[in-house]
């Protein structure tokens, strides 16, 4: 389910979201003389002139006209013709389509806490990075997925960005199923996440992952699992407990990469078994990124999520004898040792 924001935000990197067809009678930039082409405008009609322009196919030098929040063209050049055009020089710049980021929490309470990003801080933050729009994931009140959806609408008022729905599935019965489909139907979701982890909050275990995944596949939606194996990790956790280790350190020890790759592969398989494309959420280790890649080289359909943590950074940060800096760096996953990111 996708929301239009209700507010116009706009940044110069993060515009060319969709080109329509031509318009010849409108590639043009409006203002009188060359002074007046340099701002102002009624905010409907943009010119972004002179940038390196960068999408998937190639980067060239071009101007991007845009109409009522649309880009309706692309080309060098793009003449002054009318008035009211706002134009921005973006001679030396990279002009890049808005980034969208399928996976974000904002404002989630988890686990007696609250994700400390609401819908507008989180989004002033994705808008300063290049991040046009997201999808966030609904948790559902109680395992009932509409009262969820009632509530996240209610998380977005103050939203200033573009923003989608996806559903979390904490719990299975005969009602979950029935409300899937209406997420799907009435609500435009198209993917559905299971936490195969933290054991006695979220998690789903195989008797309800199986028929979660059979749903999707039934619904054309799309299963989505944050693979650990939630029994090992309470294990773990309670090892940490009873050496004392309870510092931002003791989280990467009490689930280390082989929990991530025994419940990756589980995943992989059971999703093999029902004939379901599978989508791996933020892949932290080595262990998980080999099982997905072998199962992409037999043929299944599975993706995996890479996270820039995980890329640009090491568990060092976790070992940081200041508690208010190690505790930043606590995700699970947990970021893993030097050589993971790197592979």
């Amino acid at each position: 389910m996708t929301t239009p924001s209700r507010r116009l935000l706009l940044l110069l990197p993060l515009l060319a979201v969709a080109v329509a067809a031509s318009h010849p009678a409108h590639e043009f930039c409006a203002a009188e003389g060359d002074a007046g082409c340099g701002g102002g405008g009624d905010g409907a009609r943009i010119l972004i002139k002179g940038g390196t322009v960068v999408n998937a196919h190639r980067a060239e030098e071009a101007d991007v006209y845009i109409e009522d929040g649309v880009v309706v063209a692309i080309r060098p050049n793009i003449p002054v013709g009318d008035v009211n055009v706002r134009v921005i020089d973006a001679t030396g710049k990279y002009v890049m389509p808005g980034g969208i980021d399928p996976h974000t929490h904002l404002a989630m309470e988890f686990m007696g806490t609250v994700t400390i990003d609401d819908f507008f801080s989180g989004h002033a933050a994705a808008l300063a990075g290049g991040t046009t729009m997201h999808i966030d994931f609904v948790i559902p009140v109680n395992g009932n997925l509409t009262a969820g959806v009632e509530s996240y609408k209610q998380k977005a008022a103050n939203a200033a960005m573009d923003y989608g729905f996806n559903m979390a599935i904490t719990k299975w019965n005969d009602e979950v199923a029935r409300e899937m489909e209406v997420m799907v139907k009435e609500h435009g979701m198209n993917y559905f996440k299971f936490f195969m982890a933290y054991k006695g909050s979220l998690m789903v275990t195989d008797d309800l992952l199986l028929p979660g995944l059979q749903k999707c596949k039934s619904l054309g939606a799309l299963a989505m699992v944050h693979a650990e194996n939630g029994d090992a990790v309470a294990e773990g956790q309670q090892r940490m407990i009873n050496l004392g280790i309870t510092g931002p350190e003791g989280h990467a020890l009490s689930r280390p990469p082989i929990l991530e790759g025994e419940a990756t592969a589980r995943a992989i398989r059971l999703a093999k078994f029902i004939n379901t494309p599978l989508y791996v959420v933020h892949v932290m280790s080595v262990d998980a990124m080999e099982e997905i890649a072998k199962a992409k080289r037999e043929g299944q359909r599975v993706v995996g999520e890479p996270v820039v943590s995980e890329l640009a950074l090491d568990d060092s940060w976790l070992w940081n004898p200041d508690f208010t800096i190690a505790s930043k760096y606590v995700m699970s996953p947990p970021i893993r040792e030097a050589g993971h990111g790197s592979r």
